[in-house]
Parts: structure tokens; sequence; C-alpha cells
């Protein structure tokens, strides 16, 4: 069976670990934990392609421990069971646990005593942040570890060291610099995407030499880390946002381009709309009806097209001028709520109790509504909506709010309604 470029190249040791110096170099608390010979169950994140089963099976070679291999969507009781036993016959087992994020509650009730008596050291590795998918129970018995993307030299050291290895392509070819430039470039920090990106290349060059011309026809785009079952592509809705609310066009337009690499129209609506109501509000209401207008052009065309009438809109809500006086008020209108609730005044309810005709609410005196109290007795006179801009439609807004409130409301219609 003959085993892929990047596969064969795994790191056997720390040393040949590619970045990562935060957790390797001379202080790192990995270095330290190995020169002391030991270990503990722990938990590497991080985007694809960085080296967090590699890494784990370095720990597992330098400590000269037996481990074993667990995908917690693929994995059975069956396979534990086993795992357990051979624990419990090596006196202690690593065990390297793939997407450990997807373990289900019956894994988890099973591994958990073994975790906890040391019987077998747990590294899990997941693309997730550990902080929302891990459950508590087992990140509670791990330490927490984030491996980061490889800078663009970690992965031009991998790829000549793939040309030259005997393990790997043995210099049965050669490749230009500009080559290796670009494989670099499209990878994003990920190194296996990088050296399958030179395998397949090494394979239509044949004997021959790697050009750039034969990398371009293997990889049409870069990389793209963020994917939608992903945390990192909720990390570039997040920055497309801020990216818009602080009215940097460049930064947004670039983020959109990444989001529409996805195709996920859906998720980029869903935000725009959010942002129109939540970023610019008060200060461009008109602008609201825009984005509607702007994303149902969107789902229409579909993307590639797509991105145009979004982007045309994007460099609009950028250079929107922009105000929160509408969602600050509802947030403290939410956060009395949650903390307690008061009743409305009986005139105001559907079918009051105990009130004569003279004390209910009267649909047809429309010159007392501006001066009834419609709020509860004990939070009568609170103010949610504070803090208008100086744009002229909430200056506009602001004037007609002071002046209702030069009015005094009242909870006494019958005295209210014989004025």
């Amino acid at each position: 069976m003959r085993q892929p470029l990047a596969f064969r190249m795994r790191p056997k040791t720390l040393d040949e670990v590619l970045g990562q110096k935060h957790l390797t170099a001379k202080d790192g608390i990995i270095r330290k934990c190995l020169n002391e010979d030991v270990f503990f169950s722990c938990i590497f994140f991080g985007p694809p392609g960085v080296g967090k089963t590699t890494m784990a099976e370095v720990i597992a070679n330098e400590l000269h421990k037996p481990f074993r291999r667990f995908n917690a969507v693929t994995g059975n009781k069956k396979d534990l069971d086993a795992i357990f036993l051979e624990a419990r016959l090596s006196n202690q087992l690593i065990l390297i646990c793939d997407e450990v994020h997807r373990l289900n509650k019956d894994k988890q009730d099973l591994l958990l005593p073994h975790v906890e008596d040391g019987s077998i050291i747990l590294i899990g590795a997941t693309t997730a942040n550990p902080y929302h998918s891990i459950n508590p129970a087992i990140r509670s018995r791990c330490h927490l570890f984030e491996l980061k993307a490889l800078q663009k030299e970690d992965i031009k050291e991998a790829v000549i060291h793939a040309i030259n290895s005997p393990d790997g392509l043995n210099n049965k070819c050669s490749i230009d610099d500009d080559a290796i430039e670009l494989i670099c470039n499209v990878a994003n920090g990920d190194v296996r995407y990088a050296l399958n990106i030179l395998e397949i290349s090494a394979i239509v060059a044949g004997d021959s030499n790697i050009t750039r011309d034969i990398v371009e026809e293997r990889c049409k785009m870069a990389n793209q880390r963020s994917f939608a079952s992903e945390d990192g592509h909720y990390d570039l809705l997040s920055a497309f946002q801020k990216s818009i609310r602080g009215s940097d066009v460049n930064a947004a337009l670039y983020y959109l381009s990444l989001l529409a690499q996805i195709g996920d129209v859906e998720s980029i609506e869903r935000r725009l709309l959010i942002i129109a109501y939540e970023d610019i509000g008060l200060a461009n209401p008109a602008l609201i009806a825009r984005t509607i207008s702007a994303c149902e052009t969107a789902e229409r065309t579909g993307f590639p097209e797509a991105i145009i009438p979004l982007g045309v809109h994007i460099i609009d809500l950028c250079l929107s001028p922009k105000s929160r006086t509408g969602v600050d008020a509802i947030k403290k209108a939410r956060a009395l709520v949650e903390e307690k609730a008061y009743e409305q005044p009986n005139y105001l309810k559907l079918t009051p109790v105990g009130l004569g005709p003279d004390e209910q609410y009267s649909y047809d005196r429309y010159d007392c509504f501006h001066q009834i109290q419609y709020l509860p007795d004990e939070i009568k006179d609170i103010e949610f909506i504070t803090g208008f801009n100086t744009n002229r439609y909430e200056t506009q807004l602001k004037a007609i709010y002071e002046e209702l409130k030069k009015n005094p409301r009242t909870n006494d219609l019958k005295k209210l309604y014989s004025k």
C-alpha cells in the first residue's frame, strides 16, 4: 500500500515538529514535560493541518509509551473495551482521540473513570473551539493547548524536506523556487494541504522539474480554513460584521470574498440584516429596506454573481452613519425584564376586572393616548432610550421624544377623561 506523502513525512520527534514553538521550545510546557518523562491528559485544538495528531504521536514516542488511535465519530464501545484492557495490561496507555468534541455521552461515561485514575492519558485533537464544543466533564480533566497555523517559512521547510527526504520524493524531481512560493501561499498554514499539492504536482512532472504552471493547475484556489461546520466560519463572520461596524470598507470586502468562497449566502444575508438594525439602526433607517433588497437579489442570482450586489451594498453599510441607540435601548429593557417582570396596569389588559367604564382604556379618546401611563407603577419613570446621536434623523426623533416627555402621564384615566 502506497502511503500519502503527508503521512510519510510526519515528524517522529519533537525536534522535527514544525512551528508551535510556544509549546516545543526549550521553555515550552510540552518540552519541559517530556524532559521530566511525564505527561497528562490534554486537548490539542487548532485549524486543520497544523499537526495536532502528529504532536500526540510524537509525545507517545518520546515517552516510549504504547498508544492507540480512536475516532470519536466512528469508534464504538467494543473498540474502547479493547483499549481499556490493553491499558490495564500495559500499566498506562496513551489514547489519541480524533474529533474529540464528537464524543457522545455513552463513550464519555466509559472513558472518564480511566482518565480519572490515570490508566489512560487522553490526548484529544479537534478543530473546534474546546470552550464551546468540549463537554465540561472531559474539559475539566484535560489541559487545553492551542496549535497555531504554521507560518510560510514552516511550510517552505516542509516542502523542501519532502523533496529531499528518502521518505518523501527522494530527489526524484526538482522544483522551482516560484513553485514552492505558490504552494506556501495557497496552503494557508496547512502543511498537509501543501504536501498533497506537492505530491500530485510531482506525479504530473514525472522525473523532471515541478514548475509554477504545474502547481497552478493543481490548486485553482487558496486553501480556506473556514467551513460552515467549523468555529473558524463564525470567527470569519464576526470579523466581517466588526469591519462593517468599524466602517472599514476594504476589510469588509476582503472578508466577504472569503465568505463567498464557502458559498454560504444564507449566513452572509442573516449577518447583513442584523448589521442594518443593530449597527446602522436609527442613523439610516432607509438602509434596512436596501439591505433586504440586496439580500433578495443575491438569493436570486446565487454565487459567484451574488458577490456583486452584496459587495455594492456592503460599501453602503460601511460608509453609512452608525447608531446603536435602538439596540442599546432594547438591551436595557431586556436586562430589566430578566431581573424582574412587573405586571401591566389593569386598565391596559384586554378584559380588565373591577373597573368602571370611565376607568377603562377608551379606544376613541385619541387626544389622551399620549398622556396615559403605560408602564407598571414600580417603573413608571424609567427610560430605556437615551443617548440619541446627532445625525439629522435621530435629531428629529429626539425632538419628538423630548416634546412627549413634557406631558406627564397618569394612571388615573377617570380624571384624565374628565378634562
